[in-house]
């Protein structure tokens, strides 16, 4: 493009939008350059970590925690693409669920990171300073299982039990998996972190299920009459990353430094931690109609 169509490109691009394109230009001439630490708010970045205590790996330890959440937001970025689409076609969504697998591999292998990259006897003495706070309370992982899929399909075998015929949005989410963490259900107490979640997530949480009532990552792939076999498989490579082998490299991480030695120490957020992180507990499946009664009743087994 010569410099003559780039500048009447500009003018154009203004002009239809009602503006003044010498007003742009002007502005362009006092502009400052850009520099990638600007750009990429390097400083910014760097200055999140704040540790509570002197040990050196509680540093590491904040700042894995940051770039999980940072990869569950690019995760959140491709699946609002899918969500928001109009009549997606398949080759859009399959580079889609491709990306949301990749990331979850991500998320998977750097998970040594937590396992293999800190004191075990620091890890050991300044989580105690954490206290309730607990990844449980990670608002960003429930958004992607409401994005993902109905809400029926997050509900375990035992809330399943307790749901009405015609259960309610607020029905689901009082027998929600993941409100096992923290809620005796014989006594109706409720830990300190889960009180915490709920007071500040739960209302949006609602609001964001309503919304999503037939227009899930799930809805749309069932609309499909004659799906491909790449987006099945894709569909069923992210589900068994996300609701299976995710779920178990955390919960191996929490044995080791939970139960390695025989302490069997209780989670900071005061969750059954052995029994709520294991997939087959959980039962947390985002496409099941991709999947078989066997693989069903076998979901999250080898561990």
């Amino acid at each position: 493009m010569s410099q003559e169509e780039i500048i009447r490109s500009i003018n154009e691009k203004y002009k239809s939008n009602g503006e003044n394109p010498d007003t742009y230009l002007k502005g362009l001439l006092q502009a400052k350059p850009l520099n990638y630490w600007d750009y990429v708010e390097v400083d910014t970045l760097l200055s999140l970590q704040k540790p509570r205590t002197d040990f050196k790996d509680e540093e590491i330890f904040i700042m894995y925690h940051q770039v999980i959440e940072l990869v569950l937001k690019l995760m959140l970025h491709e699946i609002k693409q899918i969500v928001e689409a109009v009549s997606p076609p398949e080759d859009f969504i399959i580079t889609k669920i491709k990306r949301l697998n990749r990331y979850t591999n991500m998320l998977m292998t750097s998970f040594s990171v937590m396992r293999d990259g800190m004191s075990y006897e620091d890890y050991n003495t300044f989580r105690s300073t954490l206290a309730p706070a607990s990844g449980f309370q990670s608002a960003q992982f429930r958004y992607i299982e409401i994005y993902c899929t109905r809400l029926e399909n997050l509900m375990n075998e035992e809330g399943k039990k307790r749901l009405t015929k015609t259960p309610s949005t607020e029905e689901y989410f009082e027998n929600i998996y993941w409100k096992d963490a923290g809620l005796n259900r014989k006594t109706g107490e409720k830990t300190l972190t889960l009180r915490q979640f709920e007071e500040k997530y739960l209302e949006g949480f609602i609001s964001l299920a309503n919304k999503m009532q037939g227009k899930t990552i799930e809805d749309i792939i069932l609309k499909y009459k004659n799906p491909s076999e790449e987006l099945n498989a894709s569909c069923k490579e992210f589900d068994r990353l996300y609701n299976i082998e995710w779920p178990l490299i955390h919960l191996g991480t929490a044995r080791h430094y939970l139960d390695s030695k025989g302490e069997n120490q209780a989670a900071t957020g005061g969750s059954e931690w052995k029994k709520y992180l294991h997939p087959k507990f959980q039962q947390r499946k985002f496409f099941p109609a991709l999947w078989s009664d066997e693989e069903k009743k076998e979901w999250g087994d080898r561990v």
